[in-house]
Parts: C-alpha cells; structure tokens; sequence
C-alpha cells in the first residue's frame, strides 16, 4: 500500500528500504507504480553506495534498467552490488525486490572523469527552447499520480514524434539530495508516453527496458526530450529519444516495447 506524503515520491523506512506515496501511480495502472521514479531511485542508491566505499569519484555513463514485471504499490528493497571493480571502470548493479520477487534491475557503468572540454562536440539537432514550448496537459493523455505531478511542454512533430519539456514535481525522496543524474533518470521512462504512435486505450506499449548512454550531468531543473516511437509488424516496437538540458545534449535513451492492440483499430 503507498504512503499518501505530499513532498516526495518515496519514504524511507530502513536501509534500502522504500515504500512508495501516491505521487508514483503508474500511466498504464494507476494501482501500480510508474516505473519512472524507481529508476532514479536506483540509480541514486548506487550512487550513495559507490560514495560510501570510494574516496574518488566515478560517474553512470551508461544505465541500463530491465524491468522484470509490474511494480505494485506496496514497499520494496534495493540492492547493490559491484559486478566489476576497477580504479577507472566499475560495472555495479542494483536489484530491486519486492513480495518476494525481483522487479527490476540496473547495471550501470561508471568511468573516471577527465577534462575533455576542448574537444568536446557532438552532432545532435538543437532543441526548441523551453520558452518556445506551449504548455501541455500530460494527464489529459495518461492516468496515475507520477503523470499528474510531471509539468510538461510539447510540439506535436508527427505521428509517433514529439519534442518536450518535462520536469518532475517532487523530490524523489523528501529532505534528502540527489544528484542530477540521477534525479534525471528518475524521469526519462515517460518518452514512451510523451509520443504515442496510438492511443493507449486502443493500443498497449509497455516498455520492458530502458538504456541511457549519458555525456554529461544536466543542469537545470527542466529535460527536453526529442522522441519518436516506431511499431514494427510482429509486436516489437522502440521508441529512442535525445534528452537535453537548456544547454544543449546530456543523454540519449532507447525503450523496447512490447506492441498489444487491445481491439481492431
């Protein structure tokens, strides 16, 4: 059962332990989590585990979350484990659990940093600035208390495709920090939603993955996304996604889908 708190998406309520609030109800089934949320929450743990062991600091470049199954509203535990330990290159993964069985899990790469400033540059198109970005209803799409609490920008590009701005509206854990990073990948999940090929009422397309190859932490407390969704014929489908800050690039994201008409449309 959530936590009915008003200020975070998550409460602690021991040592990698959570139980999450009605903020994180799900866009596909309000009475289960979005997994949004929880993604940033994993990453966040690895983080705070790599801190507690390591006086130097690696950083998530790559983040790749498989989800094993539905995620219920009730209380859950995360994990962590180094797979691959190393001085420059770790491989850590974080496995959550909850009523019994494992229903999510992240590897994460985490490189040394260096200062790559003067040769850094990239060829991605730029993103329509925020304040060029109507306001968009995101509820009036999606159902669930994670949708509710996301404020969203959007330019409708085509069918499949659109640009937005998103940022969540509460913390992922009240009076506690968490980084950019991983407030980031606490957010990214709802591409799939922001750019729908079909309505969900007429078609189902839940995501079973999700990989982000990060260039840099964002800035700022806004993300743009630029995604396009694709269905191909055999029930398989990805949608793939550049997320930006205001400054420009910081990650690029791709979901595999599992495509389910739920009528003759």
């Amino acid at each position: 059962m959530s936590t009915p708190v008003a200020d975070a998406y998550f409460v602690p309520i021991a040592p990698g332990r959570y139980r999450p609030t009605d903020h994180v109800g799900g866009g596909w089934n309000p009475d289960e989590q979005h997994i949004a949320p929880v993604m940033g929450l994993l990453a966040r743990e690895i983080e705070t585990h790599h801190a507690s062991r390591r006086t130097d600091v690696l950083t998530i470049s790559r983040a790749t979350y498989d989800i094993h199954g539905v995620l219920p509203m009730d209380a859950f535990d995360i994990s962590v484990d180094v797979i691959r330990p190393g001085r420059t290159i770790e491989l850590v993964e974080a496995t959550l659990t909850c009523q019994g069985r494992i229903a999510i899990t992240l590897r994460a790469w985490l490189l040394a940093t260096s200062d790559t400033s003067t040769i850094a540059g990239d060829g991605f198109p730029s993103m329509p600035p925020l304040a060029d970005t109507p306001p968009w209803d995101f509820s009036s799409l999606w159902p669930g208390g994670f949708v509710r609490s996301v404020e969203a920008r959007q330019i409708k590009v085509d069918t499949g495709q659109a640009t937005s701005w998103v940022r969540p509206g509460f913390p992922l854990i009240a009076d506690a920090a968490t980084s950019p990073l991983a407030r980031m990948l606490g957010v990214v999940d709802v591409a799939n939603g922001l750019c729908p090929r079909r309505l969900p009422g007429d078609v189902a397309f839940p995501n079973v993955d999700l990989t982000a190859h990060i260039l840099r932490s964002p800035e700022g407390g806004w993300l743009g996304l630029a995604s396009h969704a694709s269905f191909g014929p055999a029930g398989l489908g990805v949608t793939h996604s550049t997320v930006y800050d205001e400054r420009g690039p910081v990650a690029v994201i791709s979901q595999s889908l599992t495509v389910r008409p739920k009528a003759a449309v």
